[in-house]
């Protein structure tokens, strides 16, 4: 009796860890579904680092877009033209 008891108990214990455990089921969706998100995040940052890098590389010195340069120098410094109309 002692034995069916120590055997139930082992069998419970293992079937907890093998459910509730660091390596269970759960812990094993929580990680997929993570590594999903952490995906989209990367695909997320890497269309924002190539936007960042065509537009550093139009205003570098072997290729230079003077439309960007116009408008940056718009934007940050704040200049128009005399002929030009500034509405805030």
């Amino acid at each position: 009796m002692v034995f069916s008891i120590g055997v139930t108990a082992a069998i419970t214990y293992f079937t907890y860890a093998a459910i509730q455990g660091d390596y269970g089921t759960f812990r094993r969706i929580q990680v997929e579904a993570q590594a999903i998100q952490l995906e989209r995040e990367l695909e997320t940052l890497r269309a924002e680092r190539a936007v960042l890098e065509n537009r550093t590389r139009r205003l570098s010195a072997e290729y230079l877009d003077l439309d960007l340069l116009d408008e940056q120098a718009r934007k940050v410094l704040g200049l128009a033209r005399a002929d030009e109309i500034v509405i805030r």
